[in-house]
């Protein structure tokens, strides 16, 4: 072969292997490019994704309960009050998301010490593992930022969690418009406008309590408050029409109620009144003044004696209030307190008056004593509209009221009664049984008008309101509000005759102890897991597409 030939036949090869080089070359471009391209694409796609889920989830909560109890749901009644919010609120926790964790393993660890006790000692056969799950309230906290986003409302609710130590002027805002003492570190504090209230630590521990339905069972549960406690402030800070309320707590120093009926007492301005928009003060019917300007409502819970000609003349002035009238009184007789005359002449002149007698019901009661009454509503318009009105209204040992026909301005009204299969028993001495079957009534209400005289068209009113049984007023009936229907029937009754909105009391949850669910803790750890096999999948895909771009 000549050698230019050779050489042709070289500059042909040459040539070759350059196009085929270039060839490679834009094939590695173009493939480098679509995976540079294909990988910013997927990393778009998976943003916008996330900027997505999370405005979604502010408007639409994503997150799904598991639990068997439904620990982490709001009940319907606070997301209809979350949804309708008019105005913002703030929620300042001080103290970190991490104590709550804390609380629940030192509350678990001294329950499960308790029980373990108890069971020592006292034969009890109680599950000495016990779960007080307080690492439950920052998720509940969470849904009612995600739930006040949804509604029509103009309001909604901001969670923050601030350490004290480290920002101790956070809360000076609040605690400029606030009365009730220091705020610390271990508080809840909510507030709307000037409006503020405030969860000590007591308080919170508080949220978890013993289920005392259960009790009577020999089963150990506990119930979670929370919810209640938490919507109900919200509900005090965002109303007008907070009812402020003297309860009468003493007579001279004394406790004017057995100490059989302090809990009951206790539940009727804690569980009832405080969680419900009204302001309770305690007072002193002897040594305090009735005063017209600060009060709007007075509540005289189970006298164990008759109150003095003084005390009763200082009661009448503060319901006539000058002429003025609207104000009222919601009396709870003591079972056991049957002669108090000052009281009954007092009713007599509201045109009421209540019986030296039980009421017993063998048709319509509870447990296997007849005098565990039910009460049905005599009046819906004293009533209003129950949540659920297949509840029953549970009222043991109820002294029957009657209504006197005397010819004054007094206009009385039965609002809870018995079934018609009723008949009463004597509860004192030298009072004879009335066997004969009838309607008896548990509550009344007298009501005292008169014309303004600035304002011919309006009337004025005070009232007189009368529950025949203390026993109705017991916590494990009030809290249980989807077994009985005594608390919404007391605070529609008490809301209607105080012009205040009608709403739902929010109910208190039971916590089960054996349930499969991940706990918040759990939760977070399978948080970490999903996010670290997620950015190892990514990696490893990224390190595939560079792999293949430099082959």
């Amino acid at each position: 072969m000549k050698k230019k030939e050779i050489t042709d036949e070289t500059k042909v090869h040459d040539s070759a292997e350059d196009a085929a080089k270039k060839a490679g070359g834009i094939k590695k471009i173009k493939y480098g490019s679509m995976s540079v391209i294909t990988i910013i694409i997927v990393v778009a796609i998976v943003a916008v994704i996330n900027i997505m889920a999370g405005e979604m989830e502010k408007r639409r909560p994503m997150k799904i309960d598991l639990t068997g109890d439904k620990r982490y749901d709001l009940s319907g009644e606070t997301i209809d009050v979350l949804k309708n919010l008019d105005k913002d609120v703030d929620i300042l926790v001080t103290m970190p998301k991490s104590s709550f964790d804390t609380l629940s393993e030192l509350y678990s660890n001294n329950w499960s010490y308790q029980l373990r006790m108890m069971n020592q000692y006292y034969g009890t056969n109680y599950n000495e593992s016990i779960d007080v799950p307080y690492d439950m309230i920052p998720v509940i906290l969470e849904k009612y930022e995600m739930y006040s986003r949804q509604g029509d409302g103009k309001g909604s609710v901001t969670v923050k969690y601030v350490d004290l130590s480290v920002d101790p002027d956070s809360i000076n805002k609040y605690q400029a418009n606030y009365s009730g003492g220091e705020i610390t570190k271990e508080n809840i504090v909510i507030s709307s406008g000037d409006n503020v209230r405030v969860l000590s630590a007591d308080n919170i521990v508080g949220m978890l309590a013993v289920d005392e339905a259960a009790m009577k069972n020999n089963t150990f549960a506990l119930v979670f408050a929370g919810e209640s406690r938490l919507t109900s402030d919200i509900m005090n800070v965002v109303d007008t029409n907070i009812i402020k309320t003297a309860f009468i707590n003493t007579a001279n120093g004394q406790n004017i109620y057995s100490t059989d009926d302090a809990a009951k007492a206790a539940s009727i301005k804690d569980e009832l009144l405080s969680k419900n928009g009204y302001e309770c003060t305690d007072i002193d019917i002897i040594k305090d003044s009735l005063d017209t300007e600060k009060y709007d409502m007075l509540v005289l819970p189970m006298p164990m004696n008759d109150l003095t000609n003084e005390s009763i003349e200082k009661i009448q002035d503060f319901l006539y209030n000058n002429e003025k009238y609207g104000k009222n009184l919601v009396y709870i007789p003591s079972l056991t307190n049957i002669d108090s005359p000052n009281l009954d002449e007092f009713l007599s002149d509201w045109s009421l008056e209540i019986e030296k007698r039980g009421i017993v019901d063998e048709t319509y009661y509870m447990g296997s004593d007849p005098r565990n009454i039910m009460l049905f509503v005599g009046d819906k318009d004293s009533v209003g509209t129950l949540p659920n009105d297949s509840l029953p209204i549970l009222a043991p040992m109820t002294r029957s009221i009657l209504l006197l026909n005397k010819n004054n301005q007094n206009k009385t009204t039965p609002v809870l009664a018995s079934s018609p299969q009723a008949y009463t028993i004597s509860i004192a001495e030298g009072t004879e049984n009335d066997v004969t079957m009838g309607q008896r009534l548990g509550a009344a209400i007298s009501k005292r008008s008169i014309q303004d005289t600035v304002d011919q068209y309006n009337v004025l009113s005070s009232r007189v309101i009368v529950f025949g049984s203390s026993d109705m007023f017991k916590k494990e009936y009030i809290q249980q509000t989807g077994t009985y229907n005594n608390a919404n029937a007391v605070v529609n009754i008490l809301n209607i005759a105080n012009d205040k909105e009608v709403q739902a009391v929010i109910p208190e949850k039971s916590i089960q102890q054996n349930y499969i669910a991940p706990s918040p803790a759990e939760s977070k750890v399978i948080k970490i897991v999903i996010i670290a096999v997620s950015a190892a999948v990514a990696l490893a895909g990224l390190a595939v597409l560079i792999r293949r771009r430099n082959r």
